[in-house]
């Protein structure tokens, strides 16, 4: 029969990309790992690699195993996350996905103010594209996953967790800092910054830039918030990003300022459909919803 080391092994060397790398990872010999996916291509009869150019290629059947394959070892980590926890919350270790701008925002803080208070508690914090927070909690690799809308998807349970605005963000100093609310036909003279076409925000961006005799003048494009944040202090331009990571990470000579319209976006919280809570995870989603404004 099929053992859970052969598995291992090819779940390894599929993630690694190379038998060099896997036997790193799993601290075996080479040798060791040649030997058990041999193996598992004889019990299942079926070649799992070919060597191309001197380099390991999944073969189709492998490719249609690994989706099975990473809910094995999700469930097992879960397993093991949960069963650290039963002590009563006082330990145990979170995987927590989260994209920007939210993981380097209020996600980080609530975070750090949580383990500050549990030191037994161990968190696993990564940044990751929208997409890619959906995969890591549909095949149970993360505990939870906060992302901005939209969210379609029946592998997860989806609530909202937060709401928050696109703004504008710009140099203390700029003429639209004088102005508690920038109306869209306000940015007209001046160099826009914000998000590329393809992210995931940007929609909601150009909506409410949809009447061409207001449009604005868009300077630079780019992926994060982070990113149009430094442009916009030195120079580049009026950054239209959601603000969240603004006020949770002030930049001195910066100020943000409401957009009109009003742009509005919901926050988040992705779990496992068929997961199981643990205690501390309850505890810190708690603090978490508590952290956001």
């Amino acid at each position: 029969m099929i053992n859970l080391r052969q598995i291992e092994v090819f779940y390894a060397i599929m993630r690694a990309g190379s038998i060099t790398e896997a036997a790193r990872v799993l601290n075996v010999t080479q040798p060791a790992v040649s030997a058990a996916l041999k193996q598992l291509e004889a019990r299942l009869h079926m070649r799992l690699f070919d060597r191309i150019g001197g380099r390991l290629q999944p073969t189709p059947e492998a490719k249609a195993l690994l989706p099975d394959v990473a809910e094995i070892f999700g469930r097992l980590g879960a397993v093991e996350r949960f069963s650290a926890d039963l002590a009563g919350g006082a330990r145990g270790l979170l995987s927590i996905a989260a994209a920007q701008p939210l993981c380097d925002g209020f996600v980080a803080k609530a975070v750090a103010t949580f383990v500050a208070k549990r030191p037994g508690v161990r968190v696993n914090l990564i940044s990751l594209a929208t997409p890619m927070v959906l995969d890591r909690v549909a095949n149970r690799e993360a505990d939870i996953g906060i992302c901005y809308e939209p969210i379609v998807s029946r592998a997860v349970q989806v609530e909202e967790i937060a709401r928050a605005q696109i703004g504008c963000i710009l140099p203390a100093r700029h003429p639209l800092a004088r102005r508690r609310t920038v109306r869209v036909q306000d940015l007209a003279p001046y160099p826009v910054v914000t998000y590329l076409p393809q992210t995931l925000l940007r929609p909601h961006i150009d909506r409410a830039f949809s009447d061409k005799s207001s449009a604005p003048r868009m300077s630079v494009g780019t992926s994060t918030s982070a990113t149009a944040i430094m442009l916009a202090l030195h120079g580049a331009g009026v950054a239209i990003v959601e603000t969240s990571l603004f006020r949770a990470r002030p930049v001195a000579g910066l100020v943000v300022r409401p957009l009109e319209p009003r742009i509005e976006i919901k926050g988040l919280l992705l779990r496992p459909r068929q997961g199981v809570g643990s205690r501390v995870l309850g505890d810190f989603v708690a603090h978490l919803r508590a952290t956001f404004p």
